[in-house]
C-alpha cells in the first residue's frame, strides 16, 4: 500500500522544549487510524507537524497530492462569529479563491458537496452560532473536506460530544477513510480500539503501532500513559 501520510525520524521542538523524538509511522489511503496518548505526549504537535506548521529539528515528513486536511478541536474556532454554515466552509477554500474575490460557481458546488458528504446540506443557511456540539464538528469536518485532502487530521474530534454525536461522527470518519487516510488524535481508547484499523500509541515517539487485536503487550501501554501494572486502563484495552 503507498502511503498517504509518511514521517521519518522526526523530531520538534516547542519554546526549546523537546516534544516529538524518532517519530516514524506511515499511513495509507484506506486506513482510519487513532493516535493515542496522554496529555503533553506531542498528539497535537504531531498534527501540526504533518501540516508544515511545525518546523522539524529533524526528520522528513511526506503527504500524498495535496496538503493535508485538519479539523481542529472546537474551542480553537470562534463560533459567535455572524457567520453561516455554507460561509464558514466556503472559509476552507480562502487560498484557492483569494482573500478579495467573489466564489464561484464551482466553489459553492464544493462547499455544497462536502455538507452532503457530512449530512449538512439543511442547515447551509443557519448561523453557525446555532448548532449544536456535533454540528459544529460536522461542520468544521466539512471545512477540512472542502479542498477533497488526501489525509485528514482529526484532534480530539469526540471532546465534551454526546454519544449520540460520537457515534454519528464515528460512522462518518470510517466512510471518508473510504478513500483517503485519517488519522484520529483521541483520548477515547475504547471507540478507538473498536472501530480503528490501527492505534498507535504515542508518547513523544511511538511506542506501539498496530491493529488494537496485536496491542496487547501490557508493557507498551505502561510506557506509553506512564500507569503501572494494577492500572484500570491494561483491563479496558485488554493487555
Amino acid at each position: 500500500m503507498s502511503a498517504a501520510l509518511e514521517m521519518t525520524d522526526v523530531a520538534a521542538d516547542l519554546g526549546g522544549r523537546p516534544v516529538l523524538r524518532d517519530v516514524n509511522l506511515r499511513v495509507g489511503a484506506g486506513e482510519l487510524v487513532a493516535l493515542l496518548g496522554p496529555n503533553g505526549a506531542g498528539k497535537t504537535t504531531l498534527l501540526r507537524a504533518a501540516l508544515g506548521l511545525v518546523p522539524l529539528r529533524q526528520g522528513r515528513v511526506s503527504v500524498a497530492g495535496s496538503a493535508p486536511g485538519y479539523v481542529p478541536q472546537r474551542h480553537e474556532f470562534t463560533w459567535d462569529f455572524p457567520a453561516s454554515v455554507e460561509d464558514t466552509v466556503l472559509s476552507g477554500l480562502v487560498r484557492r479563491i483569494g482573500l478579495f474575490r467573489r466564489p464561484r460557481a464551482g466553489h459553492w458546488e464544493a462547499v455544497w458537496d462536502a455538507l452532503d458528504r457530512v449530512h449538512l446540506n439543511e442547515l447551509r443557511k443557519r448561523p453557525v452560532g446555532e448548532l449544536s456540539g456535533g454540528q459544529r464538528q460536522r461542520v468544521l469536518l466539512a471545512r477540512a473536506l472542502v479542498l477533497s485532502p488526501p489525509v485528514l487530521l482529526l484532534d480530539e474530534p469526540f471532546t465534551g460530544l454526546d454519544m449520540p454525536s460520537q457515534e454519528t461522527l464515528t460512522a462518518l470518519f470510517a466512510d471518508l477513510a473510504r478513500d483517503r487516510a485519517v488519522v484520529m488524535a483521541t483520548h477515547d481508547l475504547a471507540a478507538a480500539a473498536y472501530t480503528c484499523d490501527r492505534l498507535i500509541l504515542l508518547n513523544r515517539t511511538v511506542i506501539a503501532d498496530g491493529p488494537a487485536a496485536e496491542l496487547r503487550d501490557p508493557g507498551a501501554w505502561m510506557r506509553t500513559f506512564d500507569v503501572g501494572p494494577g492500572s484500570h486502563l491494561l483491563k479496558l484495552v485488554g493487555a
